[in-house]
């Protein structure tokens, strides 16, 4: 008798024989019993998982002596026949080299015969995927009214190919990837037939190897057995599929956790000498740190991961040494590597790159993390220190109080105003005024002074949010009734994100103490908006013509012009990173009263 490879001398020939897929062979055998075998099957996975398998041994419950019968006996002649494929009535079809028109032609003019001696015809199709849109066409009408006689299954690697009028017309099983533990104790039953002693570190590296294949698996172990005869251990294995020791891979997970980037290095450096496969070591770490992630969030519960006592107890281990977060951001660091390892020039160095990231994504922290803790220790560190910027108005000498935040302050300009200015002129319209950086307004103030409100609003955006501050600068406040702040802006100015409106929301609360709701309002041409900072070079007064700003009538006005000198306008740090990037030079410096602007 000639030699038979491990894989078919070891194929289970019965329901209880399949290893893994009980969900599918409890189904099966149930319908059988009672008597609803349907017309149509579809088998789908993995390579390697039991669909060809399973279609025999369903052919051979249908077409048995006295059946269908889920338990059958083997040493029937019928059921001899199926397993030595010289059976009439099961015929088993290569979808990938009778894909077309004509070879569906032929099997639907066949199926129209009775069966020879069994009862049904069988039609095992397999990879039918394969099949051309035409051919699946030209089958539907049979596989949806087939005769009585007649039973199609079908098995596929990839079930989204197959059309949709097809799947319709079947039950379909999805056959699952076997557990690592389940391939262990197979192959371990298959030694010992053989003859054959195989460490149980050796099994488990053939388990990883084969990922959840029994058939690639089979086949592993029927090499090593060439190649080692009968004794197999764990570093044969290694060598055969590059893979790395279990102790190997731990160790480097280990130093990534410890944040010992000359260990990572090291262990890399040891695993790309002996031949590693760089690629599928990249996937067992990142496998390793899936396990150790569901291990934290169970709480030491192994439901969800396949590990030996060993991988086990280093799970324990490596789990006091890291939490959730730190683990998340390196597995995103290495999935992302995953896809690209294969099509980078050098592998090693890009792991090597990989490793390190790896590293410090255990520590980093997210920008929003870091912001809320800059906010929660500015609120922590009670009233900030105020200044008094003294303002003359009509003769009268009257100070502004002004928060100081803990930033390196600049020298403050005290405008004053014209000794005739009249009462009615008083604050008629917000005019630049110099204020530094490190100034802000006070943070209550009264929610009928618009005015004050505004100003306050720009003064408490963190300088985090510059971008948003910019904006509203091109935005105008329009009014504020029962709770809600409308804001008019151009139509070409986008402010309205939920984003601004989580920090204009914040700050206001901040401003007023209490809880003020936002509205955004488009306008062609908005007033001026009311500025926090204007420095010499950015801001220039402009009086309104004959329409007056909705303000308080309690509240004064005041017009402030500012005279600038060269010296000054080309110190101001903001016209010094104008001129750096429009590769600028100033030529003419003038007031309000003498133009529209500066050039």
């Amino acid at each position: 008798m000639s030699y038979q490879v491990i894989a078919r001398k070891y194929r289970p020939q019965r329901f209880e024989d399949v290893v893994g897929q009980e969900h599918v062979t409890l189904t099966l055998a149930n319908a059988i019993r009672a008597g609803r075998i349907a017309h149509g099957y579809l088998f789908c996975g993995p390579r390697g998982t039991g669909k060809t398998t399973l279609a025999r041994i369903f052919a051979k419950a249908l077409n048995c002596t006295d059946g269908p019968k889920a338990e059958f006996d083997e040493t029937d002649p019928r059921v001899k026949e199926i397993t030595d494929g010289r059976s009439l009535d099961v015929l088993e079809i290569d979808g990938a080299s009778n894909n077309g028109v004509e070879q569906v032609r032929d099997l639907r003019d066949t199926a129209r015969f009775a069966p020879a001696t069994g009862r049904f015809k069988v039609y095992i199709i397999d990879e039918v995927h394969m099949l051309s849109t035409a051919a699946f066409n030209a089958l539907l009408k049979t596989l949806e009214e087939p005769p009585a006689h007649v039973k199609f299954i079908f098995a596929t690697t990839d079930p989204e190919k197959v059309l949709p009028t097809i799947l319709s017309r079947c039950q379909r099983f999805d056959l699952r990837r076997i557990p690592s533990a389940l391939i262990v104790k197979h192959l371990a039953w298959i030694a010992q037939q053989e003859g054959v002693i195989a460490d149980e570190a050796a099994l488990h590296a053939i388990a990883r190897g084969a990922d959840g294949g029994m058939r690639d698996a089979e086949s592993t172990l029927d090499q090593l057995i060439s190649f080692c005869g009968n004794r197999i251990v764990e570093t044969d294995v290694l060598s055969m599929f590059g893979l790395a020791a279990r102790a190997q891979l731990l160790d480097l997970a280990g130093a990534i956790l410890s944040g010992d980037n000359r260990g990572v290095l090291e262990q890399l450096d040891l695993l790309a000498k002996s031949g590693k496969d760089l690629g599928r070591l990249l996937s067992d770490l990142l496998n390793h740190f899936r396990n150790l992630l569901l291990f934290l969030v169970g709480r030491g519960d192994t439901t969800l991961i396949e590990v030996s006592e060993a991988e086990l107890s280093a799970l324990r281990e490596q789990s006091s040494k890291v939490d959730t977060d730190a683990l998340t951001r390196i597995m995103q660091v290495l999935s992302g590597a995953e896809g690209r390892i294969r099509e980078v020039a050098s592998k090693r160095i890009f792991l090597e790159v990989t490793l390190l990231k790896s590293v410090q994504a255990r520590t980093e922290m997210s920008l929003d993390v870091v912001l809320k803790q800059l906010r929660l220790l500015r609120d922590q560190s009670g009233p900030s220190p105020a200044v008094e910027v003294p303002l003359s108005v009509a003769g009268a000498s009257r100070p502004l109080v002004v928060p100081l935040l803990p930033i390196a302050s600049s020298p403050v300009s005290a405008p004053t105003v014209p000794a005739g200015a009249a009462p009615e002129e008083i604050l008629a319209y917000p005019s630049p005024v110099v204020v530094p950086e490190a100034l802000s307004i006070r943070p209550k103030v009264d929610l009928k002074d618009l005015v004050g409100i505004w100003t306050a609003l720009l003064a408490e955006l963190p300088v985090s949010e510059r971008f948003l501050r910019t904006t509203l600068e091109q935005c105008s406040a329009t009014s504020l009734v029962k709770g809600v702040l409308t804001l008019s802006h151009p139509s070409d100015v986008y402010i309205d994100t939920p984003r601004n409106l989580v920090g204009l929301k914040a700050a206001l609360a901040a401003v007023t103490g209490e809880s003020i709701g936002v509205r955004f309002i488009q306008t062609e041409a908005v007033s001026e908006p009311l500025p926090l900072i204007a420095t010499p070079a950015v801001r220039e007064a402009k009086k309104p013509a004959s329409v007056e700003p909705r303000l308080p009538e309690s509240r004064p006005k005041i017009v402030v012009p500012i005279v600038l000198s060269m010296d000054e306008f080309q110190d101001d740090p903001l016209v010094k990173q104008a001129l750096e990037i429009f590769k600028g030079r100033i030529i003419e410096v003038r007031g309000p009263s003498e133009g529209q602007g500066g050039h």
